[in-house]
């Protein structure tokens, strides 16, 4: 992914309210499912990191884009936003 697109992945995601929350029980395959459900249905989604979680960002988007084939695009803070294209009919169409 070049800096162009993971630029325009962030501008997209700017207004987005995160929809997943690692908790205390950091990335589980439970996690994972949802995410990969959520990136099928939406291709990018924001999450969060929360206070009692044992991981940090970094390592929450690092499992979860392993996990779910994903792309990291941002990660600041204890926030995160992961991408992944459909194999078919995309929403998403990168410059």
């Amino acid at each position: 992914m070049t800096s162009k697109q993971r630029a325009y992945l962030r501008g997209l995601a700017n207004t987005m309210e995160p929809i997943i929350h690692v908790g205390k029980d950091g990335v589980n395959e439970n996690m994972i499912r949802q995410a990969s459900d959520a990136l099928e249905a939406r291709e990018l989604i924001k999450g969060t990191v929360l206070q009692n979680s044992p991981m940090t960002a970094r390592e929450a988007i690092a499992a979860l884009c392993e996990g779910a084939n994903a792309e990291p695009v941002q990660c600041i803070g204890n926030r995160f936003v992961i991408y992944r294209a459909r194999e078919k009919d995309p929403k998403i169409i990168l410059p």
